[in-house]
């Protein structure tokens, strides 16, 4: 009955017979969220209400320098190759896409024109194809002129598996045209929900075709401007030291009006959390911290430094424990953790279940997250018509022991179970962050307590998620039983995030293990569902199987959640810098500004 009410809404909402406010203060009576019910609009095909920004400025510049801390330097600069969040936003911070997402959940036009709806003819009905106008104006920072020739580029680029981009998913299924030099359609090889992949957000950062047409192959990790980016944002490119520092000063020529506000930024790389978060909201040295995943009560304790304020933003990222299905021991044709071996124990469903038990999420939130990290036992947590009712955690050691020794798993002399000449001795691995390094402490003696030995092992976070090919102890290789960290849902969308767990995309030597399958979990079932997911056009059915896919992933134990994680960042108190838990942290630095 509710399905049919909101399908009659949503006509009503399209034939102007109710207003976008009114529609999403009707889902929110019936406990769905803002960006929920924007979702369910764009979905249907009606244009999304713009977000309307803060920004006061009648003159582009003028605002001085502007201090930014990122804990984790960025390594890269092509968003194409974008390894994780840091990468990603360092990338955007010169270069944009077609569109973003706004705080709402809403796309919000950069690049293009306008937001392609029904209404204004650039979006079939049927979800088959989307047309893109461009904005006219918009330069290269090299003077050179942005046009539709450089979207099919970027389509092109990515698509190339020779490339190795890590935005290849955007691409599969849709084929770039251009109509005219500001005029781009995608044309979907099935009725495609959400359209909104390709050429947007986080996946859609745009590189210049004249600088990396010389580069779209075998060759793409040698191209100068992997380093060096020559964009269309709001600020142009000074200097980079990978993992350390990026410079970048004022775009005199950048499109919109009377923006940016600031003369010159600096992004710093390095350190930790903690010290981030401090340089932000009790010394002020910096404007603006990212990603603070520091203890709660902390965090309160440094606000009263009065120098800035923790900013939270709905998200759908999740911190998890992987399990390795793979040896990480063996190696094969100069791989470990190859698809073509299987885990001593962990490929043990008894066993991943009774690891499931000896995660004590609640008092993770309750001791260490609070605010920024809520407990939960799925991974699919937002938006919400998309989170799992049909999941729940439990703590209880007393249950994991019966579960292994159910499945044959004894006590030996030492204290540890073994079974068959195999040991329960496994290596736990993470990035070094005081919450991370607590919660390790936490499950090591809970499963000390279950007859599990467990090695610890902190990497520095700018070589765990390093996008060196070489280097061995990166998340992507995942040579250990186990490893944490937090993953991220970039869109209000789960076509991106859930694609981490299909067959195609296993991490691996072939794609210089940039597959977005770090996991390397396979499920056939799972495969068909993400297939079907991507041409069901009805969002309530698309919602049902992503939530069925989410389910197999619990089931399977593939990974432990551990705690959901909103956008957490520090800001000065006299900085605009609105956050949106959809897209980067630097999506909306056009509209950054000191509030005087």
């Amino acid at each position: 009955m509710r399905e049919k009410q909101i399908r009659g809404l949503v006509e009503k909402v399209r034939d102007g017979e109710m207003s976008r406010r009114d529609f999403v203060q009707s889902m929110m009576a019936w406990g769905l969220s803002v960006p929920i019910a924007g979702h369910i609009l764009l979905n249907a095909g009606v244009a999304s209400a713009a977000w309307q920004s803060d920004y006061k400025q009648t003159k582009r510049g003028g605002g001085g320098h502007l201090r930014l801390l990122w804990w984790q330097g960025p390594t890269l600069l092509n968003p194409h190759f974008a390894i994780g969040t840091k990468d990603q936003d360092g990338s955007r911070l010169f270069y944009e896409p077609l569109a973003g997402w706004d705080p709402d959940g809403n796309l919000l036009p950069f690049l293009a024109a306008e937001i392609p709806s029904v209404e204004n003819g650039g979006l079939d009905k049927g979800g088959k194809f989307v047309i893109w106008k461009l904005k006219q104006n918009v330069k290269w920072h090299d003077g050179q002129p942005f046009t539709a020739t450089d979207c099919v580029f970027n389509a092109e680029y990515a698509s190339n598996p020779d490339v190795a981009a890590t935005t290849i998913g955007a691409y599969k299924g849709a084929k770039v045209s251009k109509v005219d030099d500001f005029t781009v359609r995608v044309d979907f090889e099935k009725p495609t929900p959400f359209w909104a992949d390709a050429l947007v957000g986080t996946r859609g950062m745009l590189i210049p075709k004249h600088l990396f047409e010389k580069f779209a192959g075998s060759n793409s990790r040698d191209a100068p401007t992997n380093l060096a980016p020559v964009g269309t944002g709001p600020y142009i490119f000074e200097s980079f030291n990978p993992g350390d520092l990026i410079k970048g000063k004022i775009n005199p020529d950048y499109y919109e009006d009377n923006k940016p506000h600031f003369d010159s930024f600096e992004m710093k790389g390095g350190g930790d959390a903690v010290s981030a978060a401090r340089a932000v909201l009790q010394t002020g040295e910096y404007d603006f911290a990212w990603n603070l995943q520091v203890e709660d009560n902390l965090l309160k304790r440094l606000e009263e430094g009065g120098k800035g304020k923790t900013v939270i933003a709905d998200a759908g990222d999740v911190e998890m424990i992987q399990l390795n299905p793979t040896d990480p021991w063996k190696e094969v044709d100069g791989e470990r953790s190859s698809i073509q071996t299987k885990h001593p124990f962990l490929s043990d469903i008894q066993v991943r279940k009774a690891l499931n038990l000896l995660v004590d999420r609640a008092s993770m939130q309750q001791h260490i997250y609070g605010r920024a990290g809520p407990a939960t036992a799925n991974f699919l947590n937002n938006p919400e018509k998309f989170r799992s009712k049909n999941t729940s955690f439990e703590f209880n050691i007393d249950k994991a022991i019966a579960l292994l020794e159910e499945a044959g798993w004894k006590l030996g002399a030492d204290g540890i179970r073994e079974k068959d000449g195999v040991k329960l001795k496994l290596l736990y691995q993470t990035s070094i962050n005081g919450p991370r390094q607590k919660i390790q402490a936490i499950v090591k003696q809970a499963f000390q307590k279950a007859g599990i030995e467990t090695e610890l092992k902190s990497v520095t976070a700018s070589v765990f998620f390093s996008s060196d090919v070489a280097n061995p102890d990166t998340y992507g290789k995942f040579y250990s039983d186990i490893q944490m960290y937090t993953t991220t849902m970039v869109q209000a969308d789960p076509k991106d995030f859930m694609l981490q767990f299909t067959s195609a995309e296993v991490s691996s030597k072939a794609n210089k293990w940039q597959g977005r399958n770090i996991a390397r979990w396979r499920n056939a079932e799972y495969d068909k569902l993400y297939d079907e997911a991507q041409n069901e056009v009805d969002p309530v059915k698309r919602a049902d199987l992503f939530i069925q896919m989410n389910d197999l992933v619990i089931a399977n134990v593939a990974v432990i959640p551990v705690v959901g994680r909103p956008k957490v960042a520090g800001v000065a108190n006299n900085l605009y810098a609105p956050l949106s838990g959809w897209d980067n942290y630097t999506w909306s630095l056009r509209d950054w500004y000191r509030i005087s």
